[in-house]
């Protein structure tokens, strides 16, 4: 059978109606049965668009003009929208997104898990959808001879100046320019991909919203930074709730922005913030979630689903530094959280110490290999919590818990399309699927977060 030729090329212009949405907020239409792929497109809207990439299954263009456009379609709130990739929906009115990511929801849990009679809830949005952003990661480069710090040009690592963002809190925006302007005045270099040549590579900006208090991280391409102390305490000066400024060291030349070493140039080694009211601890390599507001909602939906009557003994795989495994030990009899990575576990062993929670054990490891272990030596789970990476669990995780008897599963997932593999797995194991609640964790971009309830047949 000859294979099928597209029917359009680089270059066309075209009018099509767009029918969906992929994954990553998209817009999805057809041409002649051709699959074409429009950005900042909606729903129901007749769009001209101009083919900038063909390939055997689908095509992609870029929007020229708007034929018919949606009733959801709004103006985007900030100037370098058509630039920056951080943001993918901010045409599409919140409500209208709300409704986009729970139909997201249902149709992958049907596509790829077969679940198609699934209650899946409303998504939980935010009252203020706005500078709701923590954290801060920009690259550093160089226009007119000048330091310009901000998001890379979407599809490329040209870095265009943002000044100011829509989803940042004002405060992380003001410190990443006094550090650009300090860069400026000390004279030090930018990293150039390139060559790998350049000193200054990426600055971070921790916000603890619960106190406060700041954290900057300076990525360089060098250990040397004589300047360092010096710069970091002018940044503490210009910037009073700065308590933390921090030298990491990245001499890779990969695209990863953090390194393994850290030197603290200037106050604590870490800041302190709170999620309800338990504090924790957070480092420059720690990972803690960017929407406090919204974990403090996501994270009581999966203590709800959890069951908990303080009777039970709780297995929290994936725990990292165990901001979830305490919400869950305040309602248990005893957590056990599993992570892979030792120094997550190290800063989870502290945040319990430092809130006075005693009725949790961290354990460094792969939950496949550590919970048989257990298993072996008498110690059963009621509940099991998962929360893993984008790529979901790994299947042996999923074998395990069922074999080891766990009568409830709480999975909270930041990927629709694995969540839903990975319970299309826990069904063959004998799983039920009851419910599922979305969360917004991530205003105006694509990403969506779930909190699901499974029981064991």
């Amino acid at each position: 059978m000859a294979e099928m030729t597209a029917p359009v090329a680089v270059g066309d212009r075209l009018t099509v109606t767009i029918e969906g949405y992929a994954a990553e907020g998209e817009g999805v239409g057809r041409y002649e049965g051709f699959t074409v792929f429009v950005p900042q497109t909606l729903v129901g809207e007749r769009v001209e668009t101009e083919i900038e990439l063909v390939k055997k299954n689908y095509a992609r263009g870029r929007l020229l003009a708007l034929q018919e456009a949606s009733p959801h379609r709004v103006d985007p709130a900030c100037s370098l929208y058509t630039q920056c990739g951080g943001c993918q929906l901010l045409h599409l009115s919140y409500e209208g997104q709300l409704t986009m990511k729970r139909q997201r929801v249902v149709d992958t849990l049907q596509r790829i898990g077969g679940l198609a009679e699934v209650t899946v809830h409303p998504v939980i949005g935010m009252a203020e959808p706005w500078h709701y952003r923590n954290k801060v990661q920009y690259p550093f480069g160089l226009a007119d001879n000048r330091i310009v710090v901000g998001c890379y040009q979407k599809g490329t690592h040209r870095v265009v100046p943002t000044d100011t963002c829509a989803i940042q809190h004002e405060l992380n925006s003001k410190v990443m320019q006094a550090v650009r302007k300090l860069a400026q005045k000390y004279k030090l270099t930018v990293y150039d991909e390139r060559t790998g040549e350049g000193f200054l590579r990426h600055v971070l900006v921790k916000n603890a919203f619960g106190t406060g208090e700041v954290m900057v991280v300076l990525v360089t391409n060098d250990a040397e930074f004589a300047k360092g102390p010096e710069l970091a305490q002018a940044l503490a000066k210009a910037c009073p709730a700065v308590k933390s400024v921090v030298q990491n060291i990245n001499t890779t030349r990969g695209n990863t922005v953090l390194g393994s070493e850290s030197r603290t140039l200037w106050g604590a080694d870490r800041i302190t913030d709170r999620l309800g009211d338990l504090e924790f601890k957070i480092s420059a390599n720690s990972f803690f979630q960017v929407n406090p507001k919204q974990t403090e909602v996501l994270y009581e939906k999966a203590v709800e689903y959890a069951g908990l009557t303080g009777k039970e003994t709780v297995l929290d795989a994936y725990c990292g530094v165990g901001s979830l495994t305490l919400f869950l030990a305040r309602r248990a009899k005893e957590v056990y959280g599993v992570e892979a990575v030792e120094p997550a576990i190290r800063d989870a062993e502290e945040n319990a110490a430092h809130n006075g929670i005693a009725n949790v054990r961290f354990i460094v490891g792969r939950t496949e290999k550590v919970l048989p272990k257990l298993a072996a030596i008498g110690t059963g789970f009621d509940v099991a919590v998962v929360d893993p990476p984008r790529a979901g669990c790994d299947p042996e995780v999923l074998k395990t818990m069922a074999k080891v008897g766990v009568g409830r599963v709480v999975y909270v997932s930041c990927n629709p399309s694995t969540l839903a593999r990975d319970l299309k797995i826990l069904a063959e194991l004998g799983y039920v699927t009851k419910e599922v609640q979305p969360v917004d964790m991530f205003p105006h971009t694509f990403h969506v977060e779930c909190v699901v309830l499974i029981t064991k047949l």
